[in-house]
């Protein structure tokens, strides 16, 4: 199973009395989450799973692929590691996905799966963070292994 954190882009600050869920990206944030999205496109399977935050800068990240995507509460910020693992259906789904939310919450997501706890790891705006899980080979141990498969900023793009 594949899964991708992808963090939102560069988001304007909030202003005083705006909703956090209401923040939009900034016209930097719009350019990182268009190179990301290409950069996705080109690599994700086609019957992988886009669920998105409810907040506005996530929405507007992953409507950047240009693909049919699903909006789940439990992604808002200040999600918990259980929360995003369980929307996801990890380790056992039956599809890539791919998470568009927030940080901390998505560091805490790859450390915790990647080190064995949750501690504070950051992904860069825009960032995508590709995680593996795959069985071993015939004749190996039989074992799952997790495997960082890419880290990508929109910076290197």
């Amino acid at each position: 199973m594949d899964l991708i954190l992808w963090r939102h882009a560069e988001a304007h600050p909030a202003r005083d009395g705006q909703d956090d869920l209401d923040r939009a990206l900034t016209p930097k944030g719009e350019r990182q989450a268009a190179r990301m999205a290409e950069w996705l496109n080109a690599r994700l399977a086609h019957s992988t799973r886009v669920l998105v935050s409810p907040a506005r800068r996530c929405q507007q990240t992953a409507a950047a692929l240009e693909r049919s995507s699903r909006t789940v509460a439990e992604l808002a910020p200040g999600a918990s590691v259980e929360q995003v693992l369980a929307a996801a259906r990890w380790p056992r789904g039956p599809e890539p996905v791919l998470i568009v939310g927030h940080q901390p919450t998505l560091g805490l997501v790859a450390s915790t799966l990647l080190a064995g706890e949750p501690m504070p790891w950051s992904v860069k705006k825009g960032a995508a963070w590709w995680l593996r899980l795959r069985e071993r080979d015939e004749g190996e141990d039989g074992a799952t292994r997790l495997l960082l498969q890419a880290v990508q900023s929109p910076d290197g793009l």
